[in-house]
């Protein structure tokens, strides 16, 4: 260990947060998740037996740097997407299959169910992940189980001591609904996958409009599950990825001054367009606050004006999008399309104060492309080192953005084949 790293050692906090150590080179090589960053950091370096891999990866360690979070769920997601921007050569090398976890809601069923797994199917179940951290989100979504009841094993409508105890939604005992429990199981999808302030926000709205108009038993159960929340946010689980300490964010920072914004972007949202020779055309819109996918907030398109025409295509999607003013606007558009698309896409945005760029790929879309930008104010394609921050970061907006064009483009295709 070096001198500089020792004396950095020493200042870490003993606080849950997020962990990056680097090589010589500054390159990011492991990402991890800490409850106490001070305690987990420092044991890579005492001199306890360790595998051989990790010996490997502690002698390649030349700095490290780490990002402090509220609560050591924050640090579970911020891990996740950490991983997914940065792809540290180590916690491929490290990573133990089990340790990766998807929570799995049967919502394709009338009484639905959820469970753990490490490998999700096409079983048209819905999976919310994967998270880095098998036990910890599997102790949150337990916690969450004493507001959004729910069942952790098939329909059988018999009682059990679950039912007593008010872990289960009561629907065999005639306490509730399957319609009623399908609409409290998206409120805990929602605030499992980051939707949480808005959803605070929506049972508020709730619990005033029910009691206004008479339904005091929908009011009452609003209530509950925003009290319920509440209190939830002042202990150990979730708080809200939003009030990140986003300035820690390297690549946000380098964003903001390379693109003279006076503030780094909060929220970015990324689009592309898919279709299959002008057939099944959509568009998909991510969304990135903070630098962390809010995957509540994405939205997809089906494309209505043009089939073959991907700048038609891309003008209609961004239309169609400022006009939702109960969306909120973002701070940054990245296009996958080079300068005509921004070009195109500029009037639209240039009203509302939105910074468009685009990332040139040039035909070129795997995962190793280059991260070359049009940015307005510069005459010619602006690129970027691919192992900087900022590079990790639009790349890792773009890829999703076409993953997301990618999945509803081949649902509405098989759709079609189907009729």
């Amino acid at each position: 260990m070096n001198e500089a790293l020792k004396q950095k050692l020493n200042k870490l906090p003993a606080a849950p947060g997020v962990y990056f150590h680097k090589n010589a080179a500054g390159e990011i090589i492991y990402v991890g998740k800490a409850a106490v960053l001070k305690n987990r950091v420092r044991q890579y370096f005492q001199k306890s037996h360790k595998d051989v891999k990790t010996e490997a990866l502690v002698a390649e360690i030349n700095d490290t740097d780490w990002i402090v979070v509220d609560t050591e769920m924050d640090a579970l997601f911020l891990e996740s997407e950490m991983i997914k921007r940065y792809m540290p050569k180590w916690n491929i090398l490290l990573r133990d299959d089990k340790t990766v976890s998807y929570v799995r809601v049967t919502m394709n069923e009338e009484v639905p169910y959820i469970s753990f797994t490490r490998n999700p199917v096409d079983d048209k179940a819905t999976y919310v992940g994967p998270f880095y951290g098998k036990s910890s989100v599997e102790k949150a979504v337990r916690i969450l189980r004493r507001i959004f009841p729910y069942y952790v094993k098939p329909y059988t409508g018999h009682k059990t001591l679950d039912t007593d105890l008010g872990l289960t939604p009561g629907i065999e005992v005639g306490r509730c609904t399957p319609k009623d429990y399908k609409r409290n199981l998206k409120k805990l999808i929602r605030y499992i996958e980051g939707d949480r302030e808005k959803l605070l926000r929506d049972l508020e709205k709730t619990m005033r409009v029910a009691a206004a108009k008479g339904d005091y038993e929908l009011a009452a159960e609003a209530r509950d599950q925003l009290f319920g929340l509440k209190e939830l946010k002042k202990k150990i689980v979730f708080s809200d990825k939003e009030f990140l300490d986003i300035s820690s964010d390297q690549a946000l920072k380098q964003l903001q001054d390379l693109l003279g914004l006076a503030e780094p972007p909060r929220r970015i949202e990324g689009y592309d367009i898919s279709h299959q020779s002008g057939e099944n055309t959509v568009g998909s819109m991510v969304v990135f606050i903070n630098g962390t996918a809010a995957r509540s907030e994405y939205r997809k398109f089906k494309i209505r004006t043009s089939r073959n025409d991907d700048l038609k295509s891309m003008s209609e999607m961004i239309g169609r999008r400022l006009k939702h003013k109960e969306w909120d606007f973002p701070d940054l558009i990245i296009l996958d399309g080079g300068v005509t698309q921004v070009n195109a896409i500029l009037p639209l945005a240039e009203p509302f104060g939105i910074p468009v760029i685009g990332r040139d790929k040039s035909g070129d879309h795997t995962r190793n492309a280059g991260v070359k930008l049009v940015i307005p104010k510069y005459s010619e394609l602006k690129e970027l080192p691919n192992d900087s921050h900022v590079a990790r970061l639009i790349a890792r907006i773009d890829e999703e953005a076409h993953r997301f064009a990618i999945t509803y483009h081949s649902l509405l295709k098989r759709k079609s084949m189907l009729k």
